[in-house]
């Protein structure tokens, strides 16, 4: 659910994140798949769609990159691996399919878990700790804004998220209201105006003389 965000799903500090996947979030499944989303950027549909070969080798062991095949993502571009971090390891590695089950999320006869199903699990998780605004591409926004406030190039985000270029993914990027307050506060370093000591932010700083001006200085009435 998207309220009053111009269509976009709300962007979820870290408290609310702790919050829905320790209370919200009642099962394994579920805090794994929507871990999925968070922490490799994804789409619901690219988590719900993910092969148990995708995440786990033969033995069962996590691999160290997750692959989120072509054919299931949006526009079917390509392929992309993204690096399993240690705390999407640790939900994987707490989470495992029976045996012999194609997909990672099953789900009836032998589909896969399917989106629409992701998305009433989380609406209900949000009611039961009072989150609102928040839709399965909060995870995505949330992850993709957070690589951007850490400076991470956006050529390298494309990567992750798969977006089909640069003016899509910064549309997904939030510039929160503290993010400007501090972009423009930055521009007081330009400023003429006293300080509250009385001394001007450019006090001890030579003018700027051209060759004539300084010319005009040197020369004897």
């Amino acid at each position: 659910m998207k309220i009053d965000r111009h269509g976009k799903a709300k962007i979820l500090s870290q408290s609310e994140i702790q919050l829905l996947f320790s209370e919200g979030l009642q099962s394994s499944r579920d805090r794994t798949l929507f871990g999925i989303c968070l922490f490799c950027a994804c789409r619901v549909r690219e988590a719900c769609t993910l092969r148990t070969g995708d995440v786990y080798d033969n033995s069962g062991m996590v691999l160290p990159k997750l692959i989120i095949r072509k054919g299931n993502t949006k526009g079917k571009l390509a392929t992309r691996t993204i690096p399993i971090i240690s705390d999407l390891r640790t939900l994987l590695t707490n989470y495992y399919p029976d045996a012999g089950v194609m997909y990672l999320f099953p789900g009836r006869n032998g589909e896969f878990f399917q989106p629409d199903s992701a998305d009433k699990i989380l609406r209900k998780a949000c009611r039961r700790v009072g989150l609102i605004g928040v839709s399965s591409h909060s995870f995505r926004r949330t992850a993709l804004t957070q690589m951007s406030d850490n400076g991470t190039p956006l050529r390298v985000i494309q990567e992750i998220s798969g977006h089909r270029n640069l003016q899509q993914l910064q549309a997904y990027i939030e510039v929160r209201d503290e993010q400007v307050l501090g972009a423009v506060t930055g521009l007081s370093l330009l400023s003429p105006v006293e300080n509250e000591s009385g001394k001007s932010l450019f006090s001890g700083l030579e003018p700027h003389l051209t060759h004539n001006d300084h010319t005009q200085t040197t020369q004897e009435p």
